[in-house]
């Protein structure tokens, strides 16, 4: 028995792109992801991956596609989230989609999705990292951590940007120049102890709070 290859609309294989061969294994490609590999499919290729990779009913799909030729009432990506989330589910589960989707909230820009330990541990695979022992975060200004973690090139540039209303402390915004980072701040999370810090909509970053020394 043989099946033919799956290709894109442009004729190539799916599951290889510039990045590297998709993985099905958790180890190799997280869930969140496989997830925003599959939300990036191409109107011109979605409603075939619909047929092709779930087990939707076909009517179902029919109508969806309907929908997106019609564009009358159809909302941009509602075949490609729906992709993600079937195939995701198959995969991964349904811990799987629930990760991906609450890490697709929280990176957003400008987000304000409330933040749990483990979507920021899947957030530290994604953003740029820095490591800081917890006497250097813990009790410390924000202003003076987003300086040490490098996302701010002082801390005064980082407190008129706080002034300003562009910070956020996991995806809380930080309402005073003189807030100080408290206990709770750092999640504890199967990856260690994390934080976000977010200086304007689209620049984040993860902080690694470690409870013994630092190398410099």
């Amino acid at each position: 028995m043989t099946f033919p290859l799956l290709l894109t609309a442009d004729g190539k294989k799916f599951g290889k792109s510039e990045g590297g061969a998709v993985w099905l294994g958790a180890d190799k490609l997280s869930p969140y992801r496989f997830y925003q590999y599959l939300f990036r499919t191409p109107d011109a290729d979605v409603i075939k991956f619909l047929r092709m990779l779930t087990f939707l009913d076909l009517c179902e799909i029919e109508a969806l596609e309907q929908a997106m030729e019609r564009g009358e009432g159809y909302r941009p990506n509602t075949a490609q989230r729906l992709l993600a989330e079937e195939v995701t589910r198959f995969v991964h589960g349904e811990a799987g989609v629930e990760l991906a989707q609450k890490a697709t909230a929280a990176l957003a820009p400008g987000s304000k999705a409330d933040l749990e330990a483990e979507t920021l541990a899947a957030l530290a695979e994604e953003l740029p990292t820095s490591a800081l022992g917890a006497a250097e975060v813990v009790g410390a200004p924000v202003a003076e951590v987003l300086a040490r973690c490098g996302l701010q090139p002082s801390k005064g540039a980082a407190r008129r940007l706080i002034k300003g209303g562009g910070v956020r402390l996991n995806n809380r915004r930080v309402e005073s120049e003189e807030e100080v980072v408290g206990a709770t701040d750092v999640l504890q999370s199967s990856a260690g102890e994390l934080m976000l810090v977010a200086a304007g909509k689209k620049n984040k970053h993860i902080v690694r709070v470690a409870r013994g020394a630092v190398a410099a």
